[in-house]
C-alpha cells in the first residue's frame, strides 16, 4: 500500500503538470497580446518546476524517497573540529529550513571546551535521504583558530552519515528482542525545557554486532527508545547493505576517518574563501551563502555525475 500511495501520487502530479502545459499552449495559441504578460510568468513557473522535477528524478534509489538520519562527528582537530561539527550542524539545519523539512535533535553530547562532539538529528520530510545522501563523509575545514591565543590557520576534520530511516515494517530488518540491552540513564547537557534530568535517555546495544545508539533528548523514556530502535534499524539496514559492495557504495560509500586525506569537500575561510567538492570539482566563493545552508548546487552536482 505504501509503494501504491507514492505511486499513485506521483501520477497524479505528472498528470496535473501536463494539465497545466496544455492550458499555457491553449493561451499562446489565442496569440492575445493582452495575455502576454500572464503567460511569459506562467512560462518561466513552468520552467522552474520542470528543473526541479528534473532534479527529482534523479532520485530514484530504493531509500530516496525515505526520510533520513544525519549524524555529524567532531573528528581530527580537538577544540577547533568540535566547534567545526557545531558549525555543520547549524548548516544542514538551515538547509533543512529553506527546504521545508522538519528536524527533531535526537542525541547531542557537548564538547569539552566549545561546539559538540556528535549529534544525530531526524530530518522528517519526502527525499530528505535522497538529497543528503551527497553529504556523507568527511568535511574539511581550513580557517584562522578562535581558540589559538597566536590566531594560527588550523585545519579541522568532522565526519558526516547520512541513513535513510527504515519503516518499522522493513521485510529486511528483523530484531530479535533477546538481542538487545536497553540501559536508561540521567540525560545529559544544558538541560532547561530541552532534556529532563530524571532518567529518560535510553542506551540500546545490539549484541550480536555491537552496535550502539542513544537518545536522550524526548521528555519521555518511550519516546526515547521509539528514536533509539528507529536509529538501529537503519544502522543494522547500512550492515546488511554493505555486505553487498554495489549498494554500499550506494548507501553509504567507504568508512573513512575524519583525518587527513580523506575528505569529500573542503571549506577553506583563510587564506582565501572557497568551498570545493573533491568528487565533483563543484565549488563556490561565497562560503558564508553556503555555511548558511545554500547546499543545492553541491546536491545536484554530486546526483548529476555519471
Amino acid at each position: 500500500m505504501k509503494q501504491y500511495n507514492n505511486f499513485k501520487a506521483e501520477v497524479e502530479s505528472w498528470r496535473g503538470f501536463s494539465h497545466r502545459l496544455s492550458d499555457a499552449l491553449e493561451l499562446a495559441q489565442l496569440d492575445d497580446e493582452s495575455l502576454r504578460a500572464d503567460l511569459e510568468s506562467e512560462v518561466s513557473a513552468i520552467e522552474a518546476e520542470l528543473e526541479k522535477r528534473s532534479f527529482t528524478a534523479m532520485l530514484s534509489g530504493k531509500y530516496d524517497r525515505d526520510p533520513a538520519i544525519l549524524a555529524i562527528h567532531a573528528g581530527a582537530g580537538g577544540t577547533d573540529s568540535q566547534d567545526w561539527a557545531a558549525m555543520l550542524e547549524r548548516m544542514y539545519l538551515r538547509w533543512t529550513e529553506k527546504s521545508g523539512y522538519q528536524t527533531e535533535i535526537l542525541d547531542i553530547t557537548d564538547g569539552e571546551e566549545a561546539g559538540i562532539k556528535s549529534v544525530t538529528i531526524a530530518v522528517n520530510g519526502e527525499y530528505a535521504f535522497g538529497y543528503l545522501q551527497s553529504e556523507k563523509g568527511v568535511h574539511r575545514l581550513v580557517r584562522l583558530s578562535p581558540f589559538d591565543a597566536a590566531h594560527r590557520r588550523h585545519t579541522s576534520f568532522a565526519l558526516v552519515e547520512v541513513l535513510p530511516q527504515v519503516a518499522m515494517d522493513e521485510a529486511e530488518i528483523q530484531i530479535d528482542p533477546g538481542d538487545i540491552k536497553m540501559d536508561v540513564y540521567r540525560s545529559s547537557g544544558a538541560g532547561g525545557q530541552n532534556v529532563q534530568k530524571n532518567a529518560t535517555a535510553v542506551r540500546i546495544t545490539h549484541i550480536p554486532t555491537g552496535i550502539v545508539v542513544t537518545c536522550q533528548n524526548e521528555r519521555s523514556q518511550t519516546q526515547n527508545r521509539e528514536f533509539a530502535m528507529r536509529i538501529l534499524r537503519a544502522r543494522l539496514l547500512e550492515l546488511k547493505q554493505a555486505e553487498k559492495e554495489e549498494e554500499r557504495a550506494v548507501l553509504r560509500g567507504e568508512y573513512t576517518k575524519a583525518e587527513w586525506g580523506s575528505q569529500i569537500r573542503s571549506y577553506v575561510l583563510h587564506p582565501y574563501q572557497m568551498v570545493k567538492d573533491h568528487r565533483t570539482e563543484h565549488e563556490s566563493g561565497n562560503t558564508q551563502a553556503v555555511l548558511d545552508g545554500d547546499l543545492d548546487e553541491f546536491m545536484e552536482a554530486y546526483l548529476r555525475q555519471p
